[in-house]
């Protein structure tokens, strides 16, 4: 009965070159740093001469998204979906969380010292990162502009 299914099956494609647009990440801290060494590697390999202001910014924003799922997107034991895109233009980034509860600006205190770090996508990215639904959960999205 396997044999006849196994003949249905594609034949296997040998695997592409570099490092692939998707990391998994576990829900802990160390993550952010696997993410922003991923987006290093990642955007070295699939745009290299990339100027090295536009690569920091993607490494920022990634950590700040990043940075979100983990502290507020995620329970103990849940992942976080990294992709990466490299445009014609600019470099995409999104963070996949299994929590529907969107990212919010939050506005300062003194008493807290968390809850200001959508600035940085607002300086980086304005109008260029949003948030979308998916079937478990959300993605949060940010197109970063190549730079000169």
């Amino acid at each position: 009965m396997i044999d006849p299914l196994r003949a249905l099956l594609p034949a296997c494609c040998p695997p592409p070159d570099g490092p692939p647009p998707m990391l998994l990440l576990a829900s802990e801290p160390q993550s952010v740093g696997q993410a922003r060494a991923f987006v290093r590697e990642f955007i070295g390999y699939h745009s290299p001469g990339l100027p090295e202001a536009h690569v920091d910014a993607v490494v920022l924003v990634t950590s700040e998204l990043v940075t979100n799922a983990y502290r507020y997107g995620t329970e103990p034991g849940d992942m976080i979906q990294l992709v990466l895109a490299a445009k014609t233009d600019r470099t995409r980034v999104e963070v996949h969380d299994p929590v529907r509860r969107v990212p919010r600006h939050r506005l300062a205190s003194a008493e807290r010292d968390r809850g200001r770090g959508l600035v940085i996508p607002d300086a980086l990215c304005p109008k260029s990162w949003g948030c979308g639904d998916r079937p478990l959960g959300k993605f949060v999205w940010a197109e970063i502009p190549w730079t000169d």
